[in-house]
């Protein structure tokens, strides 16, 4: 590998993406406030990234490292279906055209070469009279035929031709070019039909900055195209400047700071708060122009539509704006072949300011060195240097307590949601009056344990302050503590798996350390938070479901919408609850999608199984899943009309004495009886993939994949080669 993260062990020295060729002259100042949405997180959060460093120069560019940027752009991309990798795509036909038999081929061109030499020899040998040299008569002189040199050279020139028409006529009845291709793969000596599309005219040529010149802004597309030339400009830094033309667009009152950070910094103009302007390493192939990362190529098989087969298969938001589930027992690949391929897509768009992406993964989970991410949160590491806003970045008592509840108690069927958040908020809210803050975890825990001194403690408070009505919330929640049906005992033990000594530190609310809150999905974050599987197993799912749940109420109520919000659970196992379900599907409408994994669907409960195939719009079934899964998969994909062909075989018995003795000596030499076949072709219907091929026919390294735009456009499930 590369230095610069150009190439990698998944082959991306055939495709690189472009790179600059030399570092650019970057200010000293700080960065330019024109990262769309907004230039900065101070807004709202606990999250103040604060000592970013000026923007670095960008990484170098390998001499041998493939395209440039201004040949990358003019490369035409065609997307003709949901998922396809638009990127050099060539559309294929509807329908597979009908392929004859190889061994028809060889017949048929056998006996046109018989035949065309058969008349040959009777034209040469004057079988059939003179008269296919009678357009030679016509064309030369008489005297050319009286023993002259001439007229022996026309004869063998007119031979030469008179052959090649044949040689034509036959060829072209025996099917030879189709034969040569079928056997040599083309014809030998003819170049291929597809030739490079034409150079694009300069009014269309992404590399010239069109827009900015239909707009007047003649000078700022120089710059920014001779920066091109040049090579001190990347794919990143493309998607970042076009992202922030079009916030001028909506926005003409940036347009001078527009123009001033272009003419002053050139490709570095608008960058990312944090500075950087790539990734220190990609493991996956992107294109930045239309957001896609390359997951793998359609298998070139009778499983998968003809315009499919061999095509690649790519994500983008708007199908991760649907969600996606994907299910495959451990070693399948789900890791190595779709979370990190998205979450380092993500990060990317990120870079470029269109997307925010929160990656939950155990510790260790190879998804990217540190230096990738903007913030990396390490539960249960001392060391770390984030926190985790176990509020979800709000003030609101209930507000704080739906999402609590949900987080701690929300997988467990015997403890009803509304009650566990009746009595957090009976707690919360009497704590925010007194203190001005939220609990951390050992004083909440204290608290719903029912701690006399806490309480009198929290009583004392209040009537000091006069919050009367406060004080009541407090009295019911202590009438209530131990009645039947109370959540009270259930929160106490779900909150004491967080106030443990490796969680020392963690989950503060008094302002000594730096919480990461899910606050923050209005800016182009790249968040890791990486959790203690390792001793702490059932604390790592109440957290990730707290993440979750956090995710869905905040990404509904951004004010910003413009970015892309992506969350990456990376094992979804018991984090799913009703209400996260539901919080999934309203994400498509939101400009939000989530990216969730599973070893099998038995880590859900089997009653969500199937709302949880419905609240996601793209399914994806590794190999070497269980028929039980592939039973879910196969009612969620449904069936198809098929066209089936039955052939049945019957004896034929002849009359005629020669015909009957045909037969036995037919049947003496094949050691069969002669029969005919009838062929019966109806349309019936069946299942797209059942859930014994689902489990028994998916090779190792592939998987099948059925996709949905936010649009309500789909594609049927698809075997896709991850491994290409």
């Amino acid at each position: 590998m590369d230095t610069d993260g150009t190439h990698d062990s998944q082959g991306t020295r055939a495709t690189p993406v472009p790179r600059p060729a030399g570092p650019p002259p970057m200010p000293t100042s700080s960065p330019s406030p024109l990262v769309p949405p907004s230039g900065g997180f101070e807004s709202s959060g606990t999250y103040e990234p604060g000592g970013f460093e000026a923007a670095p120069p960008a990484p170098e560019r390998a001499p041998d490292s493939g395209p440039t940027l201004g040949e990358w752009l003019r490369v035409p991309r065609v997307a003709d279906a949901p998922g396809t990798w638009a990127y050099g795509h060539r559309p294929r036909l509807p329908e597979e055209p009908e392929r004859t038999p190889l061994r028809q081929l060889v017949s048929g061109a056998l006996i046109s070469l018989l035949a065309g030499l058969l008349l040959w020899s009777l034209l040469w040998n004057g079988y059939l009279g003179s008269f296919w040299l009678w357009p030679l008569f016509l064309v030369t002189p008489d005297r050319w035929w009286i023993g002259t040199q001439e007229g022996a050279i026309a004869q063998n020139i007119y031979n030469v031709v008179v052959i090649g028409g044949l040689l034509i006529l036959f060829g072209r009845l025996g099917r030879w070019p189709e034969l040569a291709r079928r056997v040599l793969g083309r014809v030998p000596g003819v170049a291929p039909k597809e030739t490079p599309p034409p150079p694009p005219q300069p009014e269309d040529d992404l590399a010239e900055w069109p827009q900015l010149r239909a707009a007047g802004q003649g000078e700022t597309a120089a710059r920014l195209a001779a920066e091109v030339r040049d090579g001190r400009m990347n794919d990143v830094d493309y998607a970042r400047i076009r992202r922030a033309w079009h916030s001028v667009r909506a926005d003409p009152s940036r347009l001078t700071a527009f123009a001033e950070a272009v003419r002053g910094q050139g490709a570095a103009a608008c960058v990312h708060p944090s500075g950087k302007r790539d990734l220190p390493v990609r493991a996956a192939r992107h294109d930045l122009l239309v957001r896609q990362v390359r997951l793998g190529t359609v298998h070139d098989g009778e499983r998968n539509p003809y315009p499919r087969r061999g095509t690649g298969l790519a994500l983008d938001p708007v199908l991760l704006g649907t969600s996606l589930l994907a299910v495959g027992p451990p070693g399948a690949g789900k890791t190595h072949a779709l979370v990190r391929p998205v979450v380092e897509s993500l990060s990317l768009q990120a870079l470029a300011g269109q997307a925010v992406v929160i990656a939950v993964c155990a510790a260790g989970t190879q998804l990217g060195p540190d230096s990738a991410y903007d913030v990396v949160v390490r539960l249960g590491d001392p060391d770390s240097v984030y926190d985790l806003d176990l509020y979800g970045g709000t003030n609101d008592p209930d507000e704080a307590a739906a999402v609590l509840a949900e987080g701690l108690v929300g997988d467990l069927t015997d403890t009803d949601g509304r009650r566990a958040t009746t009595a957090l908020a009976q707690l919360l809210g009497p704590f925010r009056a007194a203190h001005g803050r939220l609990p951390a975890v050992p004083e909440l825990r204290e608290l719903l344990d029912g701690t006399p001194a806490a309480l009198a403690a929290l009583r004392e408070a209040l009537d000091a302050e006069g919050h009367h009505a406060m004080r009541r919330e407090l009295d019911t929640r202590e009438r209530q503590s131990g009645a039947p049906g109370d959540a009270g005992s259930a929160l106490a033990d779900r909150i004491a798996l967080l106030d443990r000594p490796a969680f020392a530190g963690f989950f503060d609310t008094s302002g000594r350390t730096r919480p990461f809150s899910l606050r923050t999905l209005e800016h182009p974050l790249r968040v890791r938070i990486d959790l203690p599987e390792r001793g702490h197993a059932e604390a790592s799912r109440m957290l990730a479901r707290l993440v979750l749940a956090q995710f869905t109420a905040n990404a509904a109520v951004r004010a910003d919408r413009s970015l892309f919000a992506c969350l990456v659970l990376d094992d979804a196992t018991r984090t799913l609850t009703g209400q996260t379900l539901r919080g999934v599907q309203r994400l498509r409408s939101v400009n939000a999608g989530a990216l969730l994994t599973l070893r099998t669907l038995d880590d859900v409960p089997e009653a969500l199984h199937t709302a949880l195939l419905g609240a996601v719009g793209c399914r994806m079934a590794f190999s070497g899943i269980t028929t039980w899964d592939g039973k879910r998969f196969a009612e969620a994909w449904g069936t198809e009309w098929v066209e089936t062909r039955d052939v049945t075989q019957r004896t034929v018995f002849a009359d005629q004495p020669l015909t009957r003795a045909i037969h036995a000596f037919r049947k003496l030499v094949t050691g069969k009886a002669v029969t005919t076949d009838a062929v019966t072709v109806r349309q019936v219907e069946r299942e797209r993939w059942s859930a014994s091929e689902l489990a028994h026919s998916v090779p190792a390294g592939h998987a099948v994949l059925s996709l949905r735009t936010v649009g309500g456009d789909h594609a049927p499930p698809l075997l896709v080669d991850l491994r290409s």
